[in-house]
Parts: structure tokens; sequence; C-alpha cells
């Protein structure tokens, strides 16, 4: 395969493009020059990427929406004043969720926002991260997505600080 590829890139070098009437092939190929030249050029990325997971995304937001009272500025958590950035859903019998509350207390006070706490031995809390088709904990979730597992604090740093843009 990399032999073919650097022959092609060889080609296309000494063709000096992809032109339909340049490169070492003679004219009485019987075509193979341009059916060679057309598989070239389908091997060219599409200008836009496409984004594969869109209705995925659309259907999180959707669920996200539902939750009024997700991000109530009633709930426990830590930080700031004001309306909640992001929501932890934790549980008794998690072993990442204390060090996920540990970094979410720092990263909360660093950055001078409000994160609130589910703790899903409440029926309520557990009921919600259902509905958002969350199934671990920890699990993140703010207006923009969901984190399902423990998320390092640079991580979660990055991700606040995007949606504060």
């Amino acid at each position: 395969m990399v032999r073919w590829l650097f022959a092609a890139v060889a080609l296309i070098a000494s063709a000096g493009g992809l032109a339909a009437d340049a490169g070492p092939l003679a004219e009485s190929d019987g075509g193979l020059k341009a059916d060679f030249l057309g598989r070239l050029r389908a091997l060219e990325a599409p200008s836009a990427p496409l984004d594969m997971y869109a209705d995925e995304k659309n259907a999180d937001l959707a669920r996200i929406a539902q939750q009024a009272d997700l991000f109530d500025t009633a709930r426990p958590g830590y930080g700031t004043d004001g309306p909640p950035i992001i929501a932890l859903f934790h549980g008794p019998d998690c072993t990442d969720c204390a060090t996920a509350m540990s970094e979410l207390e720092r990263l909360s006070l660093d950055l001078s926002i409000r994160a609130v706490l589910l703790d899903v031995a409440v029926h309520e809390n557990a009921a919600m991260m259902a509905a958002l088709g969350l199934d671990m904990l920890p699990s993140y979730v703010m207006r923009d997505r969901m984190i399902r597992g423990h998320m390092p604090a640079f991580v979660l740093e990055r991700y606040i600080t995007e949606s504060a843009d």
C-alpha cells in the first residue's frame, strides 16, 4: 500500500498535478490515464467534514433541555452564587466520585463558577440521570454536553471555559 502511495505521489509530481492532459502516460493509453487520475481525485478529502454524531448530539441537547430543574440554583453544590454551569451525578458505590467531587470543587473556586451535586441515592436525581440516558457514575452534565465517567480536571476546565465563550 505504501509503495503504491509513493508511486502515485511520484506520478502526480512528475505530471505537474492532476490535470487531465499531464503526465508520463502516452496519449494512446486507452483511457488508463483518465481512469487513474479519476481514482486519485476520488481519494481527495471532502471540503467540509461531516458530523457523524449530529443526531446523537441533538438528542442529548433535547434531553438536557427537558430537565428544567437540573441546573436549579437551590441544589447543593460548590462555587459562587449564580446559575450553575455544570452538574455532577455521584453516588455511594462510586469509586471515582470522591475524586470527581474534589476536582470539581477546586475548579468551581478557581473559575468562579457554580457546580451542582446530584446524589443518585435520592430517587429524583436517579430518575433524572436515567431520563438523560446516563448509565455510569460519575457523570457530568453541562448545558451543551454530557460526559460519562470521571473526567480529568484539565479536560473539565477546557470544556467549562469553552462553554463560557
